[in-house]
């Protein structure tokens, strides 16, 4: 997509920026007020001021996507890698890595965190929030573990929820489809003298791929439903309350994947599917000391539910002691022996050493002495984990130049797993986090922060970040930045203790009704932490008089002490021993062209090196969007979004969505209707071989009533 001839205004545009100081600030200060984020830094800045590069998402386009998941938003982000492993499992990085899980941003709703500890994962799909009731998105891209501590390492993304007083009255909505596309949202937002509420019931379901590589139905739908109850109540002038609650049940399926061990034994195939729910609740008091002042105190409380219970087939010596015990000693070895044991019927147990083949021979005493039978039992593979925490945060303005935030957290996470952890595993978490603004004249802004952490079982850690900003004038700004960042090891990576418990065994093995699995996996437990270091040149504008936003960054980023290793129970050894580079530069270009268009604009160019292939193999070199929003009058808008990536795990992706809308005014109510229709202009799978469409094109309508 080409943006066509140079448009005369670009020169005006070029000299203005690069004009003197004086003549900047007298044709570009305004009345306008400057946009602000807050996530960078958690101080309120323009994007000029902010030390890094920041993607806002505001709601018209949200709502101009016609997006049914905050993952494929996302891909208005440049640089980030936005795939799937299944229909139900989106998977987002930024920059790339491993992109079967989200070790290395932090996702945050409303500064709640709902990065999952204890597995290494985010669950798109599960996330407890309607897209309906996202006012904006805010995406950090770079390291910011200085704000919100390890798994922030590469970016931050930031989900913020509309007020509870911008959403008085009631909003209905219903959306379907092709693909299985069925779902509601509903709304009631009321308001009384010191408060405001809004209750929200929302949910989804769809059918996820069709085909697998084999041409096979894809065993991957998902249905679920959400509740949300976001409440604001004023104190006193100085002081408000705010608290939400949220809670999701529903189902995913999963492609069943076993496959028995031993050869000759017909598995039962029966499904793997999950059934999850979350609960989370915060409770926020904020309080205004003066107007230079101001502190929050908040604490939340969550838990995610994953049960997931299904039926296995192998032959019984599978659950033999010495089978096991040879596991331990050496798992190739092992593997060699299961997987071609009629070979060695014959001719004995395969060299190794003496301990070694003494067990093996038992085991092939065993088989010979009918241990070969096929037996079959359930597979408990749930999961459940907690998480409280606990943060004060203090805000500061020292003078008009100087501006100063600090504060503590406390986080306490458990995991509960016979599977993964042979019953419960925690952590604790302390932090302590500063960050200083210093304006040391009218052009330059000077900003330095860091982090310190400590966790019982990976230990201490203290991350800085450094900023240099010179405004040529309010709007428009050129950095440099130097940050360091960590992640410490997830439960997972660390102190995985993995093993599968058989009940209800089906003839018992070695007369047991149930009974451990051969194969079981430990983690190391003396994993570090990974380490990054960051540094980033870049240039931020905004022309009010257009409505032109622009972004451009060159980066480099070096990860060592990478933890690439699979999550898998199959050898899986976690080691410190891989790192990886990211060079390259991004992009990003908006501008409200009048009333009535938009034109939006991204591009990242991303040069991955990484130790492991499979890190390198996730990244896209070339990735970006562009996307055009019209308004025609009359009640009519349109938008047209082009998403591409020229690899992203070997597959191409390029898609086109368009949405037509038609709101009609009744009264006091208005009603719209729209239809969404994405057409992929590739012919790959979505990032994995099994991920497969029988149509590329998908059409789905809704239509939402406001009264």
């Amino acid at each position: 997509m080409s943006l066509g001839s140079p448009s005369p205004r670009s020169p005006l545009v070029l000299a203005l920026v690069f004009s003197s100081p004086l003549l900047a600030d007298d044709l570009f200060l305004d009345s306008d007020p400057l946009p602000q984020v807050l996530t960078a830094t958690r101080l309120k800045q323009s994007p000029a001021a902010v030390p890094g590069s920041m993607t806002v998402i505001d709601n018209a386009l949200i709502t101009a996507t016609g997006a049914r998941d905050i993952s494929e938003v996302l891909r208005l982000v440049p640089g980030m890698m936005v795939g799937n492993i299944s229909g139900n499992q989106a998977v987002v990085n930024y920059h790339g890595t491993n992109a079967t899980q989200a070790r290395r941003m932090q996702v945050l709703i409303d500064g709640r965190s709902v990065y999952r500890a204890g597995l290494s994962i985010v669950d798109w799909s599960d996330i407890p929030v309607a897209m309906e009731d996202i006012e904006r998105i805010e995406v950090f891209r770079g390291p910011n573990t200085v704000s919100y501590g390890a798994n922030a390492l590469m970016a931050v993304v930031n989900i913020i929820t509309r007020h509870p007083a911008d959403s008085h009255g009631t909003r209905m909505k219903v959306t379907h489809g092709q693909r299985g596309i069925d779902d509601f949202y509903a709304s009631q937002g009321v308001g009384w003298d010191d408060g405001d509420l809004r209750l929200s019931l929302s949910g989804q379901q769809d059918d996820g791929f069709d085909i697998d590589r084999n041409g096979a139905d894809y065993h991957d739908s998902r249905r679920l439903n959400r509740f949300s109850l976001d409440v604001s109540q004023a104190l006193s002038e100085r002081q408000s309350i705010d608290w939400q609650l949220n809670a999701k049940e529903g189902s995913n399926q999963r492609p069943y994947t076993y496959r028995p061990v031993f050869s000759g034994i017909t598995n039962s195939g029966n499904n793997s599917d999950v059934t999850a729910k979350d609960y989370a609740g915060s409770l926020r008091w904020n309080l205004d000391i003066n107007p230079d002042h101001s502190l929050y105190i908040q604490g939340t409380a969550q838990h995610w539910d994953r049960q997931q219970t299904w039926r296995a087939c192998d032959a019984e010596v599978s659950f033999s002691p010495q089978l096991t015990e040879l596991w331990q000693l050496n798992p190739n070895y092992t593997e060699r022996l299961a997987r071609n044991i009629e070979q060695f019927i014959g001719p004995g147990a395969p060299a190794g050493d003496p301990a070694q083949q003494a067990l093996a021979n038992q085991v092939l005493d065993q088989w010979r002495s009918g241990a070969r039978q096929t037996v079959c039992g359930d597979i408990d593979q749930s999961t459940r984990e907690t998480r409280y925490d606990l943060e004060l945060q203090d805000t500061l303005s020292l003078s008009d130049s100087l501006r100063l935030v600090s504060g503590l957290n406390y986080r306490y996470d458990r995991a509960d797993s016979e599977t993964y952890f042979n019953g419960t595993l925690d952590d604790t978490t302390w932090r302590t986090f500063g960050q200083l603004e210093w304006r040391a004249s009218e052009h330059w802004l000077l900003q330095g922060g860091a982090m310190f952490e400590d966790t019982r079982l990976i230990g201490s850690s203290l991350t800085p970040r450094m900023a240099v900003n010179y405004l040529i004038n309010p709007r428009h700004g050129l950095r440099a930045v130097y940050s360091e960042a960590i992640r410490s090891p997830d439960m997972f990576e660390n102190s995985v203790n993995w093993s599968y418990q058989v009940t209800k065994l089906q003839p018992g093995a070695f007369g047991q009704s149930s009974a451990r699995y051969f194969v079981k996996t430990r983690g190391p437990g003396n994993l570090d932490q990974e380490h990054m270091r960051s540094r980033e040149l870049g240039y931020n504008g905004y022309f009010a008089e257009w409505g032109m936003a622009v972004d451009v960054k060159l980066f480099h980023d070096e990860i060592t002490g990478m933890i690439s290793e699979p999550l898998r129970n199959n050898q899986y050894i976690a080691s410190n021993a891989n790192s990886a580079r990211f060079s390259g530069a991004e992009t990003q270009f908006d501008w409200r062209i009048d009333n009535a268009d938009r034109l939006r604009l991204t591009y990242a160019y991303v040069d991955a090196d990484a130790s492991n292939p499979l890190d390198a193999q996730q990244t896209a070199r070339n990735s970006g969007s562009a996307g055009w929003l019209r308004d025609w009058g009359h009640g009519w808008n349109s938008a047209l979004f082009y998403y591409g990536d020229d690899a992203l795990n070997d597959y191409r992706f390029e898609r086109v969505d368009t949405r037509i809308a038609k709101r009609i005014g009744l009264g006091k109510a208005n009603l719209e209707l729209a239809g969404v229709m994405q057409q992929r202009l590739d012919n790959q799978p979505t990032t994995f071989v099994d991920n497969n469409y029988d149509e590329r094109r998908v059409m789905y309508f809704s239509a939402e009533l406001v009264f």
